[in-house]
């Protein structure tokens, strides 16, 4: 009792002491300090009102060595200087916690500043900052403000230096962007020019919570051409473009001024072939344009994105019809490093890693979102944690995840709380969250903890130990003080098929899981302080509530799901002697749903590695082949290119549900295609020592697997021939690994090339 309430003291403040842990870190001067901040002098500051230009002309002289802009906004911007644009990057200063810190970006523009006089003329959006944004259709979140914040520094051959800085010398106006939202697409009447200059506001908003940009910017990635166009039974004309993605789409057209072309977004046909756009809830995902009537006009939006694969066209332009010349898709996403391939004999499992790669590109969109399509977008912290395997072995995401780590630090409540989502879009009036979800709120130690295994270095658990500190005071803290049970609502086993697992289980687990990791961290860091052995004493007294309560008699878990079972296993929360039991019930309840999943975003996590860890590769097998619902491959067999949110997103008969069909979380399975399939896992930190161990199954005859690591490519690659089982792996300088065959050979190797060969009975 004593214990616990010490606890709930501590909880207290420690939420506090977080905070100013990651506030203390950021600069206290930059290169903007002698900018200001500049906004409109109209009244017409609101959310959905015409994108504000600001417009700046300077000379530069002749012999221009380096000119570097450094720029933000209260918004998303783009910057452009005698007509050319500022970087390729989208949506910047990107996605965070505008409260409580703005970031900045650095761009040479040097072979833009021509020696003569120029015009700099910026666009601020609505963005994230005081746009439409979380599923609750709040705008103005973080402020009413469209602001602008820059510095263009220009040193010349001489020695000279010349500065533009944001103040109020600058002109404000308007131009084509007449509305821009990211739930509910863009306005640009092209037949209005850029105009109505009018003096600026200039603001006195503090810059002491500037930080420099550090992550990768959202780029163009990849564009699609039509891969069908035809006419609906309702008579809609359709473009597909054959893949799922997160973009927009560009036109190429020529009309008259004033003709008009609207773009609707979806992502699914109804049964009978029509546009459904029935899964958008509050968002409208429609880009609509006013022709300039000046030549061939290129439409494109600035600053919004949607989740789509068919767009449906309707507009006044006489004799347009959309083809593969005139009409394309762009996919956008943050720019991050490709680091892994997985590939196998299964087509319809090549198509499964596809959709969850492109699942993946869809929502690292600046932040880990959980969908792209509808009027949410948000970080949710369950699904970044959940999915954090998957995307580590397919995308570097060391800086992206840094990023977004510290923004859910500085969201946390004062009493440790993480909130749901990060930034926190569902805490009036940025208080911080009085409450945490168990499944959520642990990212803040499975991520620190996953990406310093992923790639070594300590910093990341040196800067997150406060935020992790707090949010396991905050659970312990709410503890029972009689039995040591955490007894809180949480979310559960979101969207389970089956029988869902009691909150009081689910807690417990990830209770004892976050624990675990905050002492784990503490060795690594050397902290010696009073916590240690309080976390080590509440360590086993709830280990112990969890067996007391939840283990029978007979050695069985009193929570009959699989994902109980997955849970209990995965988490290591039984003695050696009772997990054949939980195993043995584990395989009861799958072979209860005629080998099919009955399990949600938290179990689905989970299962396929408990199942492999305990001798039951060949049923996980089994739970990746189905092809009927719920399962992966039903997904695929219903024609998905991404992964889906619910398993009956789509039903046999073809109704559809009012859930996104772009959303990560069941493709946490690709954790399981690479460590397990392919046989690639980590035996040290950042994959120094290596294991190569792949365990063939179901109908596989061949599986190839690559990860590129920081100190090179690892590579798995096995096939099945004539009785014998023949495996090529590459080792990367620096690194050394054990290679273990199926029928138990192995072997510890350096770097290079090697191949194996053994019998193979199936």
């Amino acid at each position: 009792m004593k214990q616990v309430m010490h606890w709930m003291l501590v909880a207290m403040v420690v939420g506090v002491l977080s905070t100013r842990s990651i506030a203390q870190s950021l600069p206290l001067h930059t290169p903007l300090d002698n900018a200001l901040w500049i906004s409109p002098a109209s009244s017409d500051d609101s959310s959905g009102a015409p994108c504000p230009l600001f417009r700046k002309e300077f000379h530069a002289h002749s012999g221009v060595e380096k000119a570097i802009l450094y720029i933000t906004a209260h918004g998303v911007y783009e910057a452009r200087i005698d007509g050319l644009r500022v970087g390729k990057d989208y949506f910047m200063p990107g996605c965070t916690a505008y409260d409580k810190r703005l970031l900045y970006q650095t761009y040479d523009v040097t072979d833009l500043v021509r020696g003569r006089n120029n015009e700099m003329i910026v666009a601020v959006g609505d963005g994230w900052y005081r746009g439409f944004y979380g599923n609750k259709g709040r705008k103005n979140n973080f402020g009413r403000d469209a602001s602008l914040l820059c510095k263009l520094f220009i040193n010349y051959k001489n020695g000279t230096k010349y500065s533009v800085v944001s103040d109020a010398s600058w002109l404000s106006g308007t131009g084509p962007i007449r509305r821009s939202d990211f739930y509910n697409g863009e306005l640009d009447d092209n037949t209005i020019a850029p105009g109505g200059w009018a003096a600026v506001k200039t603001g006195v908003t503090s810059q002491v919570n500037l930080r420099p940009y550090d992550s990768e910017p959202v780029t163009e990635q990849e564009r699609f051409v039509p891969e069908r166009i035809f006419t609906s039974p309702r008579g809609e004309t359709i473009v597909d473009f054959g893949q799922n993605m997160a973009g927009w789409v560009q036109l190429r057209v020529k009309g008259h001024k004033g003709d008009t072309v609207r773009i609707s977004h979806g992502e699914m046909l109804d049964k009978n072939g029509n546009f459904y756009m029935g899964n958008m809830g509050k968002a409208n995902p429609v880009d609509v344009y006013v022709l300039s009537g000046e030549g061939t006009e290129i439409l494109e939006p600035h600053f919004t994105y949607h989740g789509f694969r068919y767009i449906k066209i309707e507009g006044s332009i006489e004799g347009f019809e959309p083809d593969k010349s005139n009409c394309v898709a762009i996919a956008l996403h943050s720019d991050l490093k490709h680091t892994g391939t997985f590939s196998c004999s299964n087509p319809l499992i090549n198509q499964l890693q596809h959709n969850i790669v492109w699942s993946l590109n869809s929502n690292l969109v600046d932040i880990f979102t959980d969908v792209d399509d509808r009027a949410e977008r948000l970080g949710w912290t369950g699904d970044a944690q959940l999915i954090f395997p998957t995307m580590a072995f397919n995308r570097d995401v060391n800086l992206f995840l840094n990023k977004w780590l510290e923004d859910l630090a500085l969201e946390q409540g004062t009493n440790g709380a993480v909130p749901r989502v990060v930034p926190d879009l569902y805490t009036p009036m940025k208080k911080g969250p009085k409450n945490g979800f168990a499944g959520w709120g642990d990212a803040a130690t499975i991520v620190p903890m996953g990406l310093f295994e992923t790639y070594g270095d300590t910093a990341i658990l040196q800067k997150q130990y406060p935020s992790m500190l707090a949010w396991v005071k905050y659970e312990i803290g709410r503890l029972d003080s009689n039995d040591y049970l955490l007894k809180d609502w949480t979310y559960g086993d979101w969207l389970a098929m089956g029988p869902q697992t009691s909150f009081t289980f689910i807690d417990q687990c990830y209770l004892i899981h976050s624990i675990e990791l905050l002492l784990k961290t503490r060795k690594i860091l050397r902290i010696l302080d009073d916590d240690g052995p309080l976390l080590e004493r509440t360590l086993q007294d709830c280990k112990k509530a969890f067996q007391t309560t939840f283990i029978c008699k007979d050695g069985l878990l009193s929570e009959n799901t699989q994902t109980a079972c997955a849970m209990a296993l995965a988490f290591d929360l039984l003695p050696d002697s009772l997990q054949p039991y939980i195993v043995k019930q584990l395989v009861s309840l799958i072979h209860e749903t005629e080998d099919h999943l009955a399990t949600g975003f938290l179990g689905t996590a989970y299962i396929m590695q408990a199942l492999s860890d305990h001798g039951q590769t060949p049923l996980a097998y089994t739970l990746l082949l189905q092809e009927t619902m719920p399962s992966w491959l039903y997904f695929v067999k219903e024609g998905a290119t991404t992964s889906w949110e619910e398993w009956d997103a789509k039903k046999p008969n073809g109704d559809l549900r009012q859930c996104s069909f772009n959303l990560c979380a069941y493709g946490s399975v690709g954790n399981w295609l690479y460590s397990t399939v392919a046989g690639i896992r980590a035996l040290s930190l950042g994959y120094q020592h290596i294991l190569i161990e792949p365990h063939p199954g179901g109908d596989l005859t061949w599986a190839k697997g690559a990860y590129q690591c920081q100190y090179g490519k690892i590579v798995s690659e096995w096939k099945i021939e004539n009785g014998q089982f023949k495996l090529h792996t590459e080792i990367p300088q620096g690194t050394t690994a054990i290679i273990r065959m199926p029928d138990g050979q192995s072997k510890e190797v350096g770097p290079g090339s090697f191949d194996f060969q053994s019998t193979f009975n199936k």
